[in-house]
């Protein structure tokens, strides 16, 4: 009989999660950490490789937080020794100097010099020089020295006509490669040099870099540092099969599935842990070597590079936490049963939409700024670089889906392909993973390459001259006719110049101006005097600048300005009476006037675009007609045609340039002029981005190794069955190939999808540079199969019989 009792309905106590406290998570992280260092002769090198991997993207990370630092020193150096000087004129004292700029180039090589000439025996000593050199001799960097002494600085060396007694220190360089000389002398002017009585300009606030260059420099840094993550998350992955039968083993002896992951997260802990030693290690190693490489003419001192605080700080405790994330968010798609059993938890294909609402997302980010980024617009770059980076992670997201989309439709073939094409059907996610770093490099060089493209126009001026009509334009001081003449016929007999075309240059006022200004009482009348400039060369030089039409010996032109210039109307006609003592910068002329006559027989003509892209105006006359020593402060200026089949030809015109005294000097003709500021930004993208590929390189070899290594007894049973080492060779090359394939395309589309967002940004049409896309495409696919060939020797080792030996 029941009771009232037994027909009550019966409650169930809520069911409460275990609490975990803090002991639980040291104890399972303990676990996880001994499991990782007692794992035998299979767990050291799974962990080895591992620190390898998760070392080498620490040491670029500890590089990237070093260059604030690098920049920052070789600008204070830079400081500390400039020279320049914009106050009033000093006068000679024991403790001031003239300093003559002597800068020159060499081989495509900016050479630093300075030229110094001591009023007293109390002069400013420029920083890393512990004097000032005496006059004939000179102070040299290491490697300007090094340069001097071997046979390719041959050339340089006879431009520096000085005895070399000593090296310029540390303080005194930007870099260790930096070409640098102070030399002495005791016959300078301060026609030609300036005085000074201190070195070392005042720190300066440097102009920003404005909206469109602060677009780059945020895309450069994501786009080289996005690779360096994702092979980060990919190296503390390496031995996922292992750990996930080792954990299930734990689970057949009464773990349950928050302490597996606790102990997985151990076992990522310590392989991070150890990464970060490696890390450091190959950051030390590389910057101990920092000194002897040079890379796009920069180069640093090892002491410079050195990581700041916080972003050391930010990575040491950064990449463990991501790499214990990483590790506990893919045990999520796997089941971890006990027996033994590890199946993938989702057996369904995988999910496009929630991949494409990634780059959805970055799009949603970026669109706001289409064509705002424009002068000195303040940009949010928190906005830009996750907009960026989700839509670079979009491309990682969608590589997965779309290599298991490719293989699943694969069915017969060769043996090869068979082999090569089941592997990816099992197990797909490994090869996308290992793939990840280099489609998203060549995706976002793609996407900058696009920028750079789209935004170099608005840094780059025409200058005006012409290289075709001559190469190089030289200036040296004259005083008289035999002199200028001398200094065209030493370019004219140089070794590589094809011709050299010479023009002396002077100025002239009315005859009885300055006499008529200091009569008028008004003390700044004979600095308000216009000068009219006056050209004497020959027929051939001449008509580089004038369309003179006919010419001979004795021939006088006009050239007139245009209304944009004020010119007393008495000095543009024939017959005026010309003054050739004209004023000199405002100064009064010494010595009585020099008077000139303009023949009746001169023409007016047009002037002509000079080679060297001015446009002249002014008298212009043939040397029989006006002789140059009755000219005022001439200067010669010389056009040069060189000869592009002669080396060097550049450097025997700077060595004649260098003989002709300090009065000469020298110009490259160049058609245009790139701003300096987006040069050294694109110069220092390009190092990162050889930086970062030789980091993927590396890196994809080691998963390479890795993935051959977990298949190491597979191989073995296979070759023990009697199947052809070339048939296991090939199925390996396809397995690399086919999601490199996939990664590249979709690294194309997701490259230039990501160029066409950053054009819109500043405004610029999108225009799609394919060879350039090609280029980056054949770069990464170089990549691959240079990392695929250095992987053969360790396959054909793993594919051995005794390989099927086990501990």
């Amino acid at each position: 009989m029941s009771t009232p009792s037994d027909h009550a309905p019966r409650t169930t106590p809520p069911r409460t999660l275990p609490r975990i406290d803090a002991r639980t998570w040291a104890r399972d992280l303990a676990l996880g950490a001994r499991f990782t260092l007692a794992g035998g002769k299979e767990g050291w090198i799974r962990n080895l490789l591992t620190a390898v991997g998760v070392g080498l993207g620490v040491a670029v990370l500890l590089l990237a937080s070093a260059v604030p630092a690098m920049m920052q020193a070789r600008s204070d150096r830079s400081h500390d020794r400039d020279d320049m000087y914009f106050g009033e004129k000093l006068k000679p004292t024991a403790s001031t100097m003239l300093i003559d700029n002597t800068d020159t180039v060499y081989h495509g090589v900016d050479v630093y010099g300075r030229v110094l000439d001591p009023d007293g025996d109390k002069p400013p000593v420029p920083p890393g020089l512990s004097k000032v050199p005496a006059p004939g001799e000179m102070t040299v960097s290491p490697a300007l020295a090094k340069l001097l002494d071997s046979s390719d600085g041959k050339l340089l060396k006879e431009r520096l006509n000085y005895r070399v007694t000593g090296t310029i220190a540390k303080a005194g360089l930007l870099g260790p490669a930096e070409l640098v000389y102070y030399a002495g002398s005791d016959t300078l002017t301060d026609a030609h040099a300036q005085r000074v009585d201190t070195i070392g300009g005042a720190r300066r606030s440097s102009e920003g870099l404005g909206a469109v260059l602060t677009l780059l420099v945020i895309i450069g840094l994501v786009v080289l540092l996005m690779p360096v993550a994702i092979l980060i998350a990919t190296a503390v992955r390496f031995g996922g099969e292992r750990r996930d039968r080792r954990l299930a083993a734990l689970r057949l002896v009464g773990a349950d599935t928050r302490m597996t992951r606790r102990i997985a997260a151990g076992e990522a802990l310590v392989g991070a842990l150890v990464g970060l030693v490696f890390g450091l290690g190959f950051f030390l190693l590389g910057r101990h070597f920092t000194g002897q490489i040079e890379l796009y003419r920069l180069s640093v001192f090892p002491s410079d590079v050195r990581p700041s605080t916080g972003l050391a700080l930010l990575i040491v405790l950064g990449v463990p936490a991501a790499a214990v994330a990483v590790t506990v968010l893919a045990l999520r798609g796997v089941a971890i049963e006990p027996l033994g059993v590890v199946r993938n938890a989702a057996l369904r294909q995988r999910r496009l939409w929630w991949r494409l609402l990634i780059p959805v997302a970055g799009l949603a980010l970026l669109a706001p700024l289409f064509g705002g980024v424009q002068g000195d617009a303040d940009l949010n770059a928190y906005q830009i670089s996750a907009g960026a980076i989700l839509l670079l992670v979009g491309v990682t997201a969608v590589l997965p889906w779309l290599v298991e989309m490719i293989v699943n439709r694969f069915g017969g073939g060769r043996i090869p392909w068979q082999l090569a094409t089941r592997r990816l059907q099992l197990n797909s996610g490994a090869s996308a993973r290992m793939v990840n770093g280099i489609t998203v490099a060549v995706a976002g060089a793609i996407a900058l390459q696009m920028l750079f493209s789209g935004i170099e126009s608005d840094f780059t001026s025409n200058t005006g001259k012409d290289p075709n009509r001559a190469q190089m334009q030289a200036r040296v001081d004259v005083t008289d006719g035999p002199q200028a003449t001398a200094a065209f016929q030493a370019y004219r007999t140089t070794p590589g110049v094809r011709s050299a075309l010479g023009l002396v240059q002077s100025s002239a006022i009315p005859d009885g101006a300055v006499a008529k200004a200091k009569a008028s009482g008004n003390p700044d009348a004979v600095s308000e005097i216009i000068n009219f400039p006056v050209y004497v060369g020959d027929c051939a030089a001449l008509a580089e600048i004038a369309a003179i039409g006919d010419c001979a010996e004795g021939s006088v032109y006009r050239v007139l300005p245009d209304a944009s210039y004020t010119t007393p109307p008495d000095v543009t006609k024939a017959g005026a009476r010309l003054d050739l003592n004209a004023p000199q910068s405002g100064e009064p002329p010494t010595g009585p006037p020099r008077p000139w006559t303009v023949p009746a027989t001169a023409r007016t003509v047009k002037a002509r675009t000079s080679p060297n892209g001015d446009v002249v105006y002014g008298i212009l006359t043939t040397p029989g007609t006006l002789d140059v020593a009755r000219m005022q402060e001439p200067s010669a200026t010389v056009l040069i045609k060189l000869d592009a089949q002669r080396p060097d030809a550049e450097e025997y015109v700077r060595n004649t340039t260098a003989r002709l005294g300090l009065g000469a000097d020298t110009y490259t003709l160049e058609g245009t002029h790139t701003a300096r500021k987006y040069t050294s930004i694109k110069r220092g993208l390009l190092i990162g981005a050889i930086t970062t590929l030789l980091l993927i390189g590396v890196s994809l070899l080691v998963s390479m190794l890795e993935q051959l290594r977990e298949r190491k007894k597979l191989l073995a049973v296979l070759i023990a069955f009697g199947t052809r080492r070339s048939t296991l060779g090939l199925s390996v090359l396809w397995q690399t190939a086919l999601p490199v394939a996939l990664g590249l395309a979709l690294a194309v589309i997701g490259g230039l999808g990501l160029g066409s967002v950053l054009l819109k940004m500043v405004g610029s049409p999108i225009r799609v540079d394919w060879t350039s896309a090609a280029t980056m495409t054949g770069v990464g696919a170089g990549v691959v199969l240079l990392v695929t060939l250095l992987s053969l020797p360790p396959l054909w080792r793993m594919m051995r019989p005794d390989g099927l030996r086990t501990e």
